[in-house]
């Protein structure tokens, strides 16, 4: 019997298998959304065409221990297009964590559901999850990883490709076939400002396996370091020398592409609120501090939200450089695609491309 597969973190996947599961994601998002690929309707009624149904009669357990809004919609609205169910089980649902443990519960909604989809708090939480349990386990956050929001933002950078490369066509000329090809993106260098947390953690795995450079700036403090069993992962998979790290946000930006930054204040932190934000003081993205640490004139932001307006302000992120939207609906695709690959065919680890299933 075949072993079963979990995702922890995009560590787990090779560079090809990132890009795979983007390249799936993209294609997933074209069939489900015709009116939004103008290119493939040219002259025609946008036809809408029903993905795989890799899920039909199954069902995925959402085992959130953490409040979640992008997340959870993209992993339900996913798992309908997939011709699954998906059941929301918060902590206030269920046993664990005050009559039963991972272990047994993991083993109880495995031999009822076919995928576990977890949001919990310290990471050992789902490694014990995974552990145990005899279906997937997808990690949707843990305290080190969120790797979901990571191929999102991946996905992100290649639609926008165009305005990384003004030799790219934009948009692309019609063509006579259910969907297009991901676009080809150029090596980035992107800067992250802000706490290290799951998103740069996986940010750290991921970046500099596809080509391209991370330049990060945090406080000096330790707790804003990656933490050891991270920066482990980073130093087994050889990418550390794309990898500058710094304290000073204007020199984390400089040639940047693309400027990045997070919460500084997660989930669990409130009481150090105030701390925190005098230890980010000089951190908020504005135009001024790119422009004053010599990012790239057509520099481009995200964030994984919810946003505070002291991590970044209002012109930037409402402004005509911001992704954050489309990096927000981005969720729901690369989830599906996930999904898809992990819980509905069990070939996550694959690097061959999935053929185009259409209904």
């Amino acid at each position: 019997m075949a072993a079963v597969p979990h995702l922890m973190t995009l560590a787990d996947l090779s560079g090809p298998q990132i890009l795979r599961a983007v390249s799936h994601a993209y294609h997933l998002k074209q069939l489900s959304t015709p009116w939004l690929a103008p290119q493939l309707n040219s002259g025609k009624q946008p036809r809408l065409r029903m993905p795989s149904q890799s899920l039909f009669n199954k069902s995925i357990a959402l085992l959130f221990s953490k409040r979640s809004t992008r997340t959870r919609v993209a992993a339900e609205t996913a798992s309908l297009l997939l011709g699954g169910r998906s059941l929301f089980l918060g902590k206030e649902d269920i046993q664990l964590g005050v009559n039963e443990t991972p272990r047994d519960t993991a083993r109880v909604i495995g031999g009822m559901c076919q995928g576990i989809f977890a949001r919990v708090g310290d990471h050992s939480e789902i490694e014990e999850l995974a552990k145990y349990s005899p279906v997937p386990v997808l990690n949707a956050l843990s305290s080190l990883w969120h790797p979901t929001q990571v191929l999102a933002d991946v996905l992100t950078l290649h639609e926008h490709a165009h305005l990384f490369d003004s030799s790219a066509p934009s948009p692309a000329p019609p063509v006579k076939a259910h969907t297009v090809p991901l676009p080809k993106l150029r090596p980035l260098t992107v800067a992250y400002v802000g706490d290290s947390a799951n998103v740069l953690h996986d940010m750290l795995v991921t970046y500099p396996r596809l080509g391209h450079s991370l330049r990060i700036a945090t406080p000096q403090k330790p707790v804003y370091q990656a933490p050891k069993p991270v920066w482990d992962r980073v130093k087994e998979l050889k990418c550390d020398h794309k990898i500058w790290w710094g304290t000073n946000p204007r020199e984390a930006v400089q040639g940047a592409d693309v400027v990045v930054t997070d919460t500084w204040i997660s989930m669990g932190q409130e009481a150090e609120y105030e701390q925190r934000v005098r230890d980010f003081a000089g951190f908020q993205v504005t135009e001024a501090l790119c422009r004053e640490g010599g990012a790239h004139a057509d520099w481009k932001f995200m964030h994984c939200l919810p946003r505070k307006k002291h991590e970044v302000d209002d012109e930037v992120f409402y402004g005509p450089r911001s992704l954050v939207f489309p990096e927000a609906d981005n969720r729901k695709w690369t989830i599906m695609a996930v999904f898809d690959l992990l819980f509905g065919k069990w070939d996550i680890t694959s690097e061959r491309h999935q053929k185009s299933e259409v209904f």
